[in-house]
């Protein structure tokens, strides 16, 4: 029965990751074909250091990102006129710029009066969820199920970066695990490598991870009312883990430990990043 749930976990996890792997490589495929002769042309209607909302010549409002490779113009301010060549759009309508240029620095009277208006709430909506992905620096909480031993587990953990490299992420976090027998804390220093920029990214995201742990274990037994049976242990131990992270915060992944002797050998984690 407990291998049934296992396979059952790895399965509802690994499935949505391989489905948005396949995914962004579609989207790749296919934005590397129609290249990027899709400019817009239109008023600013904000600009931060991650993205762009220009109210477009068709009346639309379109939401940009940033990539490494972006040549981005000086004097992006509220009202200026642009022209903004971009890739194809991902499941949420956001692209990722190539070249922004600066066609009117402070845009005609219509331009202004018409990027007065309203902007969508959906275009708000994802241009926030976006600023704050990309943040460098996020507090989270965790809690999940550990199997072989059989315990329950909570914890808190930080995600800074990106480091070295934009897809990779220094994740440190702390585990406190409870259980019949055994009861365990653990501290790991993890990395993460997501298979999407912070900036340009699905609604879920697959990622891949690993680094040391340091764990500290309390085994007792305890028979009739005079008798105890306690051992305290540490090992120094390595994770490998694998996952899906939701462009909000939420994520899941199962996680192993190897050479942590009587430590748990998988453990199923939900958890949140504000």
């Amino acid at each position: 029965m407990r291998t049934l749930i296992l396979s059952l976990a790895c399965s509802l996890l690994f499935i949505p990751t391989f489905l948005t792997i396949a995914t962004q490589s579609q989207e790749n495929t296919s934005s590397s074909q129609a290249g990027n002769d899709s400019p817009v042309e239109g008023t600013v209607v904000s600009s931060t250091r991650n993205t762009l909302v220009v109210r477009g010549d068709d009346n639309e409002y379109h939401l940009f990102t940033y990539d490494r490779n972006s040549v981005r113009a000086t004097g992006l301010v509220q009202g200026a006129r642009v022209r903004v060549t971009a890739g194809d759009p991902d499941e949420n309508g956001t692209r990722a710029a190539s070249n922004v240029t600066v066609l009117e620095a402070k845009g005609t009277t219509s331009d202004r009066s018409a990027q007065a208006a309203p902007v969508p709430p959906k275009v708000r909506e994802v241009e926030s969820d976006i600023r704050r992905e990309a943040r460098r620096w996020h507090a989270g909480v965790r809690l999940g199920q550990a199997f072989d031993p059989e315990l329950f587990l909570f914890g808190v953990q930080s995600q800074m970066g990106p480091i070295f490299h934009p897809r990779v992420v220094f994740r440190p976090n702390a585990e406190f695990a409870f259980g019949e027998v055994t009861d365990l804390v653990a501290i790991n220093l993890e990395a993460t490598y997501r298979f999407s920029a912070a900036n340009r990214r699905n609604n879920w995201t697959p990622y891949v991870g690993a680094g040391p742990a340091l764990i500290f274990i309390h085994q007792n037994f305890e028979q009739g009312r005079n008798i105890d049976f306690g051992n305290f242990d540490y090992e120094t131990g390595f994770n490998v883990l694998a996952g899906v992270q939701h462009r909000r915060g939420m994520f899941v992944e199962l996680k192993t430990s190897l050479y942590s002797g009587p430590a748990p050998k998988l453990r199923m984690i939900f958890g949140y990043n504000f």
